[in-house]
């Protein structure tokens, strides 16, 4: 099976200011089962942003975000077994694993949290990552 790769863009067009030419996915699903999501923020899957300076309401939205590209490529949010949480100050981290803390009740992945100087776009303050693996009776 070829990669499937879903919500195909292109940098120029997300950020032109940057004059960036880089082809990209939204999410990838390799060797059948496995699925990587690109880094979701307080945006919706249309552009439009939301919860500026709010980190739990764009955390709310990046996992939207995220419940809908793995159910496009056939996972769910059980099937996450890695995320990555970057966060552009200390004091987001309540706020936002809290909020990712709902979303992933039980699911138990493993997971790395980032603070950082600073993400894409500075109304950004958070980003998660999330890594699935499609059990092989699903697959």
């Amino acid at each position: 099976m070829a990669h499937r790769r879903l919500r195909k863009f292109n940098t120029k067009k997300s950020y032109p200011e940057q004059k960036l030419d880089n082809d990209l996915s939204m999410s990838v699903r390799a060797k059948g089962t496995f699925v990587f999501l690109r880094g979701q923020v307080g945006q919706d899957l249309d552009g439009r942003m939301v919860g500026i300076g709010d980190p739990a309401a764009q955390a709310e939205q990046a996992m939207k975000n995220v419940k809908v590209l793995l159910e496009e490529q056939g996972a769910r949010l059980e099937d996450i077994c890695k995320i990555t949480i970057y966060i552009t100050d200390r004091a987001y981290r309540e706020p936002v694993y809290r909020v990712i803390g709902k979303w992933l009740k039980g699911v138990f992945p493993v997971s790395t949290g980032v603070i950082v100087q600073g993400l894409a776009r500075p109304e950004w303050v958070m980003e998660i990552e999330a890594w699935a693996v499609i059990p092989e009776e699903r697959g």
